[in-house]
């Protein structure tokens, strides 16, 4: 894959860098950019790897990684477009910003893929989606695959399906956090000190989780096996029911993909 280059030195740069190295990237062969010099020279002493300008990094990289916040990708395109070569690959992981935007925005004919990630990437437990531009073919998509499986696991997909991907693995988290937090409020309700409530809760969380992926079974079949007719479970899920917590997920993520179409359109 020769020399990776990632723009942006973020959370989300680092959490790639770092999954590089861990999957046994030579360290000569990362460079990374960021517009703040004590961070780079961070970077630059944690990781071994090189920092640089974004117009060097460009110039030296065989696939640039662009990790910066929507509003600054216009701005970075213009500065390393001149830099990006025909055999080059450019891998976007800004929400919302469209290949076609990238595309028109660099020589023609140049290869873009864009990834939606998640923040369990940061634990090796990513979920990312990637979508390939006009110019990419198989082996593009394979290259910028391999990148995010440092830090997880991918699926190549359509970019007309990327807003439904940003509801439902993008901001995903956010929505068991969310759970997590009204379990753990309820066991302190129930008289159970908060830290308790919270090892019960995460563990059950992870366990839950693991016996859906490992068990292969439907969810569905997973709870009518802890559903007892008459049970405490039943009474628990007829309440979820009777408020409608189904359906409010499911228009939860209807507006998180709508809202995700918004800003891939630019309509703030």
């Amino acid at each position: 894959m020769g020399t990776v280059a990632i723009f942006g030195g973020g959370v989300m740069g680092e959490t790639l860098l770092s999954g590089l190295i861990r999957s046994g990237r030579p360290a000569e062969d990362l460079v990374v950019t960021d517009r703040r010099p004590e961070r780079l020279a961070e970077l630059r002493e944690k990781y071994g790897v090189r920092g640089l300008g974004n117009g060097e990094a460009a110039e030296c990289a065989d696939t640039l990684v662009l990790v910066v916040k929507p509003q600054d990708m216009s701005a970075l395109l213009e500065e390393i477009g001149p830099h990006v070569a025909r055999g080059n690959l450019v891998v976007s992981l800004a929400a919302g910003i469209t290949t076609e935007f990238i595309e028109s925005r660099l020589p023609e004919g140049r290869s873009v893929v864009r990834v939606m990630p998640n923040t369990p990437a940061l634990v090796d437990q990513g979920m990312a989606a990637v979508s390939g531009g006009r110019h990419c073919d198989a082996t593009h998509l394979e290259e910028a695959s391999e990148l995010l499986r440092s830090c997880g696991r991918v699926l190549e997909l359509a970019e007309k399906h990327l807003d439904a991907v940003t509801a439902i693995s993008g901001s995903g988290p956010a929505y068991i956090f969310y759970v997590v937090e009204a379990m753990i409020e309820a066991g302190v309700v129930l008289g159970l000190p908060r830290v308790t409530a919270t090892e019960l809760v995460v563990q059950t969380l992870y366990g839950a989780a693991t016996m859906i992926r490992e068990t292969g079974q439907h969810p569905t079949v997973l709870r009518e096996q802890v559903t007892s007719p008459g049970g405490t479970t039943a009474a628990a899920l007829r309440q979820l029911d009777d408020h409608k917590v189904r359906a409010a997920f499911i228009t939860a993520m209807e507006a998180a993909a709508e809202r995700s179409r918004q800003l891939a359109s630019g309509s703030g």
